[in-house]
């Protein structure tokens, strides 16, 4: 049975290894190798401060992470939340992994007084997003660390 909870500083190691291990094959359909060359360094990492964030989870299933991500309040506008870094493991596709991980921060957020989710989803993951609710708002270059930018997709959901 998969298990929803919150990551913790312990956590690095597993969130690294699903991300370095997913993304490049779950991304390598929808982006050209000189994006995903400069990218993947960068995004295929766990960021420590959202695993202590609170609001960061993984998906469990017998003590394996299937998926991991999350959401952050907007530091400015009211009632916005900020879908954040979700994978699910590329062997574990199709299985409700993260429908069951968003479905859990939508819950989480809407207790914590959001109204409304915004994604920069990979080109990879708008299907995704779309079938959890999410609509198409425009394209978007998300800026990463040292002057890249990835193509991304901005999403919109009311919760």
């Amino acid at each position: 049975m998969m298990q929803v909870r919150p990551t913790t500083k312990a956590d690095m190691a597993a969130v690294d290894a699903l991300l370095a291990r997913s993304y490049p094959k779950l991304l390598k359909a929808d982006y050209p190798p000189s994006v995903l060359v400069t990218a993947l360094p960068i995004i295929s990492r766990a960021q420590p401060e959202l695993l202590v964030c609170g609001t960061y989870y993984v998906v469990e299933e017998e003590g394996a992470v299937l998926g991991a991500g999350g959401w952050t309040p907007d530091r400015r506008v009211r009632g916005l939340g900020h879908v954040r870094h979700l994978v699910t493991d590329d062997r574990a596709l199709r299985r409700g992994v993260g429908r069951r991980l968003m479905e859990h921060c939508f819950a989480v957020a809407t207790a914590h007084g959001v109204l409304q989710m915004e994604c920069w989803a990979t080109r990879t993951a708008v299907p995704f997003y779309k079938a959890v609710g999410f609509r198409d708002v425009g394209l978007i270059d998300v800026p990463l660390a040292g002057g890249i930018s990835f193509p991304s997709v901005r999403m919109m959901r009311d919760l």
